[in-house]
């Protein structure tokens, strides 16, 4: 997962903004992007994030409209960009298969991450999970309207709201997650427990700054080195 830091972009995008669609000069995202490539096999798959639970499979031509990718071939690199939506990583025990989702509450809701445990192709226990930096729980405050959206589906997920002010709630984007992947037996889950909203040198925060960048998470299978011996039977 990149920072916001390390790219060229001006302020209030400065400076690592990959993202082409929140206003940053396109001559400064290119750069910026280019930057990023170098650390990378391959350009990465961008996508048109909708809030949904569409998932992309490579190969995709353009940009495709989906909140989550999903690769089998090594050197193909899934990619989301978020500024306090969760980013969730994913891959197999035996490094056959790779995704990337953004999850917002309504993609969250929607069931993007179940999607794309499923075009992964594996046995859910046999998942491993990653949760990037996100917006955290004394930040994220919503309506009831997305309490109940989540405890309609999961009962438990009511633990993951606390009391804000008037009718307003704090809600754990971070425990939403893991409650879900749980639920289909998704239960090696790392990461979590960064705040977008509370580190403004490190990330960029659409409720904090409201005119902003983007972080990119990204994920990929690692080409063979033709260099590498092979074992032989």
């Amino acid at each position: 997962m990149t920072t916001r830091t390390g790219g060229v972009s001006p302020p209030p995008y400065a400076s690592l903004n990959p993202a082409s669609h929140v206003g940053d000069d396109p001559a400064a995202v290119a750069e910026n992007r280019r930057i990023l490539r170098a650390a990378l096999p391959a350009e990465p798959l961008w996508l048109n994030q909708v809030h949904g639970a569409g998932v992309a499979q490579f190969p995709a031509a353009g940009t495709p409209d989906a909140d989550a990718a999903v690769a089998h071939r090594p050197g193909q690199v899934c990619a989301v960009l978020t500024a306090d939506c969760l980013p969730v990583l994913f891959c197999d025990v035996s490094g056959q298969a790779v995704a990337a989702a953004h999850a917002g509450w309504r993609g969250l809701a929607a069931g993007v991450l179940e999607r794309t445990v499923e075009a992964l192709g594996v046995q859910p226990g046999k998942v491993l999970a990653w949760l990037g930096a996100a917006i955290g729980p004394a930040a994220f405050e919503v309506g009831p309207e997305v309490r109940q959206a989540f405890v309609a589906q999961h009962a438990e997920a009511a633990r993951a709201f606390a009391p804000g002010a008037g009718d307003r709630l704090l809600a754990d984007i971070y425990e939403l997650a893991r409650i879900r992947l749980a639920a289909i037996g998704v239960t090696q889950v790392y990461g979590g427990g960064l705040c977008t909203h509370a580190d403004a040198s490190r990330f960029y925060s659409y409720r904090r700054e409201g005119v902003t960048g983007r972080m990119a998470s990204l994920v990929w299978l690692t080409p063979p080195n033709p260099d590498t011996p092979t074992e032989t039977p």
